[in-house]
C-alpha cells in the first residue's frame, strides 16, 4: 500500500494536479486540438490558392475569347489547321502562330522565309495536308502577346495586311 502511495505521490500526473497544471492526457489533447486547427489552417490556405488559380484561369480564358473576338470585329482571320486539312508533317510547339505568307510554290515559300529571317526574326514552314505552305513567325503561347507582335509586325513592312493567326490545338 505503501508502494502504492509513493508511486501515485510521485507521477508526474499527481504533481502537475497539485500544482494546477494538466496532465500528460490533457496535454496530448491540447496537442491534437492544435494539430486539426493548424491543418485546417493549412487547408484553408490551400483552398483559397485553388480558388485564386481557378479564377486566374478563367480570367485567362475570358480574355482569350475577347481577344478573338476583337481580332475577328477587327477583320482579322484566326484559322485552326484542321480547316486547312490538318498539319502534314510539321509539328509545332507553340498554340499560336502568326502567318506571313502562305503558299503553293515551295520556292516562293522558302523565299518569304529569307525574307523574315534575314528581318530578325525566326521563321518556320508550316506544311498543310492540303498541300499549302505557310510561312510562320513569333511561336507563343499566349494570344494577347501574339496580337501584341501582329500589330508590331504590321508596322515594319514584314507582316502584310492579310497575315493571320494559326491555332495550334
Amino acid at each position: 500500500m505503501a508502494l502504492a502511495l509513493v508511486t501515485l505521490v510521485s507521477s508526474c500526473d499527481f504533481v502537475r494536479t497539485l500544482a494546477g497544471r494538466p496532465t500528460a492526457a490533457q496535454l496530448e489533447e491540447i496537442r491534437q486540438q492544435r494539430m486539426a486547427a493548424e491543418q485546417a489552417r493549412h487547408q484553408a490556405t490551400l483552398d483559397s490558392m485553388e480558388r485564386v488559380q481557378k479564377h486566374m484561369a478563367d480570367s485567362l480564358e475570358a480574355l482569350e475569347k475577347y481577344l478573338l473576338d476583337s481580332l475577328t470585329q477587327a477583320k482579322g482571320t484566326v484559322l485552326n489547321p484542321s480547316k486547312l486539312g490538318g498539319l502534314y508533317t510539321t509539328r509545332l510547339d507553340a498554340k499560336y502562330c502568326l502567318v506571313v505568307g502562305a503558299f503553293r510554290n515551295r520556292y516562293y515559300a522558302e523565299r518569304k522565309l529569307k525574307e523574315c529571317n534575314e528581318a530578325g526574326y525566326t521563321a518556320t514552314i508550316i506544311s498543310f495536308r492540303n498541300g499549302l505552305l505557310a510561312v510562320s513567325v513569333c511561336p507563343s503561347n499566349s494570344l494577347a502577346q501574339t496580337l501584341d507582335t501582329l500589330k508590331q509586325l504590321r508596322g515594319r513592312g514584314v507582316c502584310p495586311p492579310d497575315s493571320w493567326i494559326l491555332i495550334n490545338e
